[in-house]
């Protein structure tokens, strides 16, 4: 089972003390519901008539595009600079450089144990069924499709086949299929399933059912994952990366004669290792290589983890470079007309990359096959990928059909385990183990990191990670009056900070109405302003106290909450888990973005609505103490109080525990290398309190 971070608060004064020990985890089923968002009333509404943005909830995504169309044009310019051999092939060595950097690089090759495990005699070739170890104890189900050895002599080109996201994998009938059709070919193929499908779920609830699979599966290793550096993809590439290798300990492999070929994630994970791995001769990626900047982030939106590499649109690697980073190796794109990934697109990453295999002297070696279906493996495709791996794998130039009767095993024939699992294998270790171990090396990494060193320095790569500017550097914002709300005791101003171009915070002001103000609060609620603000609320205690109350939306929170993204299951990620991927496309965090935010209200909070030497304390409820306590620990001197309410204990309980609730927004890309939320509580010292802390799950936390 998960373990999980013990929590101590000693003294309501006294800071915070977290450590990390082992426990127990329990899953209620009640963490399945839906994420409520409680709308504001009316009337703490700022943004409403608000020309500039005629839609508030579709601010964040407006303004990450707008910086996706910005990178979009350094993209192009770099692409027609990029002219010669020496140009091209350091260019591509810095993209695969920096693609495995930002997945968490990969793992030492251990043994791999292969096991056949079961043997398939069918028309026209034979299946051994396969067990390995792409990581110790972290097993992988597959199969070999091996060609009639009567029929074709070995040794036989072998192509690896990645499934796309069918709960089935290796033996969802397309898949399937192709498989069979390249061995009646003669050519051999290796087909696996990714985590999360087929025979290797890898999370298993208390009650032991696995009710993770697919996307769903895959965006949930994310969000831990994120936290250490690494990515979904990380593990998918080193699976592929072993199976190769499995391929070419075979004596009827032709070792230098590997091709792959996979349909939608699949083709994700066709795109990766063809770009990756340079053992990939022949490639034929499908129903994939559109273009994150054409219209996929746009009308789709960001799809699921493994698709989302942190911060390659600033870096400059799109669909198309996954081609042109292997130029000019061959590859054929298998695409639909009718697929959700773009035909348009898809044909102009096409354009991009033959122009740069033209360039090299190769355009032959790069081509496109467009079929009038929809998104899938369908027959049309399969046919083209093997007729392209029998030109550039075994030099065999020829027109071959799926014939009507090709013959196709069954999803129980497939089945390589006893029981339709790995992770019901003896010592069977999940990705989650494999974060969890990593998390583990971290903290203990971590507590010598600052046990050892000044804590500036410190803090200084804590705002880098998180991406989070000095205040200095932050400019002044624009703010807008939207009016007043008159109360008995208090009045309240309407209004709206303007941080930056196209981001609007809308905020409420409470003022006390006569005597003297006592100092002031910055209030972040994590369901918006409006949360505590009405009648006999936690806001209207504090100004009765004399406090005047400043209550802002942070970006994306409140007024401008992302609504209706469903992709990424709200229950278990939030709303607004889309538009955070644009920005990690980006290489943002909300995290950093947030702190911007919160700083720059804060130093304009300080300086209009406060009197010198007046205390002011940063008040933050729920997951959104995230941002606070960054902000806090980078610009100290701001806060003489900082109070979280509900926030989350540590990143390392979110890994711990593997399964979370609505904690997507809230990581920042490797921080766990450098530091975690205890450590930027523990820069607080005495005017750090916390109240009610919960965990992954969002639960009350205790030892």
């Amino acid at each position: 089972m998960p373990a999980r971070a013990e929590f101590t608060l000693r003294g309501t004064w006294r800071g915070v003390i977290l450590a990390v020990a082992v426990g127990t985890v329990c899953l209620p089923s009640a963490i399945f519901g839906q994420v409520a968002r409680p709308q504001s009333p009316s009337e703490w509404d700022v943004l409403a008539g608000f020309e500039p943005l005629a839609n508030p909830r579709e601010m964040m995504n407006q303004y990450l595009l707008r910086q996706v169309a910005e990178a979009r044009e350094a993209w192009l310019a770099a692409f027609e600079a990029r002219k010669t051999p020496e140009q091209i092939k350091a260019y591509q060595q810095r993209l695969k450089d920096e693609f495995i950097k930002r997945i968490g690089g990969l793992p030492e090759r251990t043994p791999l144990n292969a096991q056949v495990v079961g043997l398939l005699e069918r028309r026209g070739y034979r299946v051994e069924k396969l067990l390995f170890e792409s990581q110790p104890q972290h097993f992988v189900t597959a199969a070999l499709f091996l060609p009639d050895p009567a029929r074709f002599p070995p040794p036989y080109p072998g192509v690896l086949v990645p499934c796309g996201h069918s709960n089935d994998a290796k033996a969802y009938r397309p898949y399937a299929t192709f498989s069979a059709l390249l061995a009646i070919n003669g050519l051999a193929a290796l087909i696996f399933d990714p985590i999360d499908q087929g025979e290797r779920h890898q999370w298993r609830d208390p009650d032991g059912k696995f009710s993770l699979w697919g996307t769903a599966g895959h965006n949930m290793i994310g969000v831990g994952s994120i936290l250490l550096g690494r990515n979904t993809a990380r593990f998918e590439i080193w699976d592929a990366m072993r199976a190769v290798d499995y391929l070419q300990s075979r004596p009827e492999i032709l070792p230098e004669q590997i091709g792959c070929s996979g349909i939608s994630g699949g083709g994700t994970q066709t795109a990766y290792l063809m770009a990756l791995d340079s053992r990939i001769t022949a490639a034929a990626p499908g129903c994939y290589i559109c273009g994150l900047f054409g219209r996929l982030l746009k009308e789709n939106g960001a799809q699921d983890a493994e698709q989302n590499i942190f911060g390659q649109l600033a870096l400059g690697m799109d669909h198309a470079d996954y081609c042109m980073m292997r130029a000019p190796q061959p590859t054929l794109l298998l695409t639909a007309t009718h697929d959700y990934f773009n035909i348009v697109d898809a044909w102009e990453s096409f354009r991009m990359a033959k122009r740069l295999y033209g360039r090299l002297g190769y355009p032959e070696r790069m081509e496109l096959v467009e079929t009038d279906e929809k998104h899938g493996f369908s027959i049309q495709l399969r046919e083209a990928s093997v007729r392209w791996m029998l030109r550039w794998l075994a030099r065999r130039d020829e027109v071959i059909f799926e014939p009507a009767n090709i013959d196709v095993p069954t999803k129980e024939e497939l089945q390589c385990t006893p029981e339709g699992e790995v992770m019901l294998l003896p010592g069977a270790r999940s990705v989650y183990d494999l974060n969890r171990d990593e998390a583990r090396r971290l903290a203990q990494q971590r507590a010598q990191l600052w046990s050892r060193r000044p804590r500036e320095p410190l803090l200084r790569q804590v705002a880098e990670i998180a991406g989070v500017r000095p205040l200095a550097e932050l400019p002044e914002p624009e703010v807008i009056n939207r009016g007043e709300l008159s109360r008995s005791d208090y009045r309240v101003e309407k209004l709206i900070f303007c941080p930056e171009q196209g981001i609007y915070l809308p905020a409420l002001c409470f003022v006390p109405q006569a005597g003297q103000t006592t100092g002031g609060v910055l209030y972040i609620h994590e369901d918006g302003k409006a949360a505590e603000a009405g009648a006999g609320g936690a806001i209207e205690k504090l100004v009765a106290e004399g406090k005047v109350v400043l209550a802002v939306d942070l970006r994306g929170l409140g007024e401008t909450q992302r609504l209706g993204q469903r992709y990424f299951r709200p229950e278990y990620h939030g709303p607004d888990g889309q538009d955070f991927f644009i920005a990690y496309h980006l290489g943002k965090s909300y995290v950093g973005m947030r702190t911007e935010d919160l700083l720059v209200c804060a130093r304009w909070f300080r300086r209009e609505r406060l009197r010198p030497g007046q205390p002011l304390e940063l008040r933050a409820v729920g997951y959104i103490g995230t941002s606070a306590l960054h902000a806090a620990a980078l610009e100290g001197q701001l806060f003489d109080k900082v109070t979280l309410i509900r926030p989350l204990v540590s990143w390392t309980n979110v890994v711990e525990h593997g399964f979370s609730r609505n904690r997507l927004v809230n990581t920042v890309h490797g921080a766990l290398t450098v530091y975690d939320l205890p450590e930027l509580a523990g820069v607080l010292g005495d005017k750090l309190v916390i109240e009610d802390p919960r965990n992954a799950l969002g639960e009350p936390y205790g030892p």
